[in-house]
């Protein structure tokens, strides 16, 4: 299935991977302009995701590495050390205000995952 996202003339688009690359309902790591960015292929849900991989609480690149779920609606990822948990749509961080994450723009075409910077 590809997914499209809406045209944005501020956003450049980097190829990360083949999208068979991310695991079903979970994540995995692209490096795009020297940043590690977390890439959730949520399969339960029929979206993905894109965040920052480096988890603000104790400085360490996991999240891709994270568990994936819902809190109600909202889909979010747990920090697989500290369990902290992060909105994946606005990637503010649901158990603690202090924390956020940056988001990024997914687009799925033709077998590949682009993300938008």
């Amino acid at each position: 299935m590809d997914v499209l996202v809406a045209p944005n003339p501020d956003i450049t688009w980097h190829l990360a991977c083949e999208a068979d690359a991310i695991p079903e309902d979970g994540g995995a790591c692209a490096l795009i302009n020297g940043r590690q960015i977390a890439i959730f292929n949520f399969t339960r849900r029929g979206e993905w995701y894109a965040t920052d991989n480096e988890c603000p609480h104790r400085q360490q690149m996991a999240l891709s590495r994270g568990m994936i779920g819902s809190q109600g609606d909202e889909p979010k990822v747990a920090c697989p050390f500290h369990k902290k948990t992060f909105s994946l749509q606005s990637g503010q961080c649901l158990t603690d205000d202090a924390y956020q994450i940056a988001t990024y723009p997914v687009k799925v075409d033709a077998g590949f995952v682009y993300i938008g910077v």
